[in-house]
């Protein structure tokens, strides 16, 4: 289940909030983009960043102990040298591009996304079920309204034939056939953590509360939705 799933579920999780540590208060347009088609029992979906790791995970989940080439890269500002088996490697500004091309189960990169939950996984590699591409790049950077650049539902693609995959992403209306949805995140408070007093904890621990604003139209009809966020 993809993170605004979650949230409008009223069940958000770790990940849930991990997705939120870089905004602070303030109205973010354009993000968690979605372009959905479906055609028979084959769902076609492609996002914005934000979906990434879920979308890898989920792929990893239908994996399991087999093995497939994966290629891409992983991206963080972390150091993971000896931590994982990377070609080649690309530094700019303190952040590190690991290029990746080799075998992984899904157990193994299950492992990798439970380590490092910060860092980026920008894979591509197929299942049973599903076929996953992404950029292997780092997505744009969240900013406030005015400053927002025009991002596109282009940096993840993901075709299946996973139902519950692919309604997920078009709660809405599960039979649709096709869907272009965008959301408003709108931050109005941080909740900080008790007797912490570490900036940079509090930063990572504070819950962001506020609303979502869901703007979709699914097989030519408009629909708006609203929900409240606190992760």
């Amino acid at each position: 289940m993809n993170f605004i799933k979650k949230i409008f579920d009223k069940k958000p999780d770790e990940l849930t909030h991990l997705q939120f540590q870089k905004f602070s208060r303030g109205e973010f347009r354009n993000k968690a983009l979605i372009n959905a088609k479906k055609t028979k029992e084959k769902f076609t979906i492609t996002t914005s960043g934000e979906f990434v790791n879920e979308m890898v995970r989920k792929v990893a989940e239908e994996l399991g102990n087999i093995k497939t080439k994966v290629t891409g890269a992983i991206i963080s500002t972390s150091d993971l040298t000896g931590e994982i088996d990377f070609q080649d490697k690309k530094q700019f500004q303190g952040v590190k591009k690991y290029l990746i091309e080799k075998e992984f189960s899904g157990e193994e990169i299950l492992k990798l996304l439970n380590r490092f939950p910060k860092t980026f996984f920008a894979l591509s590699f197929e299942s049973k079920n599903s076929r996953l591409k992404i950029k292997p790049k780092a997505p744009t950077s969240g900013k406030s309204s005015k400053g927002d650049k025009a991002q596109k539902a282009d940096f993840c693609r993901i075709i299946t034939t996973d139902k519950e995959l692919g309604t997920s992403f078009v709660f809405e209306k599960p039979d649709f056939k096709e869907a272009k949805i965008s959301h408003t995140f709108i931050i109005t408070e941080l909740i900080l953590p008790k007797g912490e007093t570490d900036y940079v904890k509090i930063r990572e621990m504070a819950k962001r509360k506020g609303k979502i604003i869901r703007d979709a139209v699914i097989d030519g009809k408009n629909i708006k939705k609203e929900f409240d966020i606190e992760a």
